[in-house]
């Protein structure tokens, strides 16, 4: 439907686009994603014939857009622009009706119009207030207004400019479940570039990822949004893990490593241990785990981070290779941090650690330090985020104020 070849744009001397080619099929949500400044909206102009390519063709149903009047080329391609501002007074029924413009002939009407915008204004729940301004209208209201109008020109090309940039999580959502719907029950091709990367995962087929004017990674979401690639394209380290809802990819991106010159082993499972483990890794420090379940949220954070881990069968008992292999990383480590609660064995682990530190439960809760014949230990009670503060004090170092 949508065949991108070779597309190359750019503005003065300054190249935008270099070499870009992407294709979009009927009935295919594609996402767009890249950092500020890689070149969707550009190459959203390229493909809509707002901007001619340097070089390559764009293609849409067979027909070659920098060929066609604009015209023409709004009977194939709707776009949805990122800004929904209308400077005039217009009603919601007007800015849907302006939709149909490109099927007025100058000496003809356009029969098919009042049809086109009615199923639009009642596909995107605006017909309630077809006689209100589209100035009245909060900026989800406004946003789906201008989604109608793209649908009233009733083209099999939908092109969307950040969407959902400007909306709560509500409109986020209803606006891009409306799309995913429109490509699936009528066989739209869409096109969208969003910014949030874990929304694009949630509801588009593949994402294609643009940074510095090239395509990175064309694919599903969950073959282009690695840690590699969002490290390539943003400039960032990144954790991906499953949406434990929706199991999709989920990105957790951190800032500049900090300086922790420390050493941490962290035993635990659980979203708690991953966000310990997250933390501690961010601030610089090199974090060991286990023994945790191969399949656990902490298990997988640490395989993200680059973090040496134990790893054991889901329910196994702990068996001495791996008792041995953990004593190990443990003897390595500067402290040890328990994520509470923890089974007796893995406690058992850290008994003869003088620098532990336990992050409490969720419900806030330790247990007690001393078992019953066992010595108790060093124990300051943290949770995920202070942490570090809590390992700079078991070992007796400054505690920082980023900490």
């Amino acid at each position: 439907m949508v065949a991108v070849d070779g597309v190359s744009v750019g503005y003065g001397d300054v190249g935008v686009l270099a070499d870009v080619s992407l294709s979009v099929d009927s009935g295919e949500f594609v996402g767009l994603v890249g950092p500020n400044g890689a070149g969707k909206t550009t190459l959203l102009k390229s493909i809509n014939g707002v901007l001619a390519p340097d070089s390559g063709s764009v293609r849409v149903a067979d027909e070659t857009v920098s060929t066609l009047s604009a015209r023409a080329a709004s009977r194939l391609v709707a776009t949805v622009p990122q800004d929904t501002t209308v400077a005039f007074e217009f009603t919601v029924e007007d800015i849907v009706e302006m939709g149909r413009t490109p099927y007025h002939g100058r000496f003809s009407g356009d029969s098919d119009a009042g049809e086109a915008v009615e199923r639009a204004l009642e596909r995107t729940e605006t017909a309630r207030f077809r006689d209100r301004s589209v100035a009245s209208l909060s900026g989800g209201e406004r946003q789906r207004v201008v989604l109608a109008r793209a649908l009233a020109q009733e083209t099999p090309a939908l092109l969307l400019d950040e969407p959902t940039a400007s909306l709560d999580v509500n409109h986020q959502v209803r606006t891009l479940e409306l799309v995913r719907d429109l490509v699936d029950t009528e066989g739209k091709a869409a096109l969208a570039a969003i910014h949030d990367l874990d929304v694009a995962a949630r509801f588009c087929d593949r994402l294609a990822v643009l940074a510095d004017g090239d395509l990175l990674a064309v694919g599903p979401p969950e073959a282009v949004l690695t840690a590699d690639h969002v490290g390539t394209a943003f400039d960032t380290d990144a954790a991906v893990l499953p949406n434990p809802v929706t199991g999709t990819p989920a990105v957790t991106p951190f800032s500049e490593p900090g300086d922790a010159d420390l050493t941490v082993h962290v035993v635990g499972t659980g979203q708690r241990t991953a966000r310990t483990v997250s933390v501690l890794s961010s601030a610089g420090a090199t974090v060991t785990v286990g023994v945790v379940p191969s399949g656990d949220v902490a298990a997988a954070t640490a395989r993200e981070l680059a973090a040496e881990t134990v790893t054991a069968p889901a329910f196994a008992a702990l068996d001495a290779e791996r008792e041995t292999a953990a004593r190990d990383l443990l003897a390595a480590a500067d402290a040890a941090v328990v994520v509470e609660p923890v089974a007796a064995p893995l406690r058992a682990l850290v008994r003869d650690r003088d620098a532990v530190v336990r992050v409490a439960a969720a419900d806030g809760s330790v247990p007690a330090d001393r078992q019953s014949g066992e010595r108790s230990y060093h124990s300051d009670t943290v949770t995920p985020e202070t942490v570090l503060a809590g390992v700079r004090r078991a070992l007796d170092r400054p505690v920082e104020a980023d900490d």
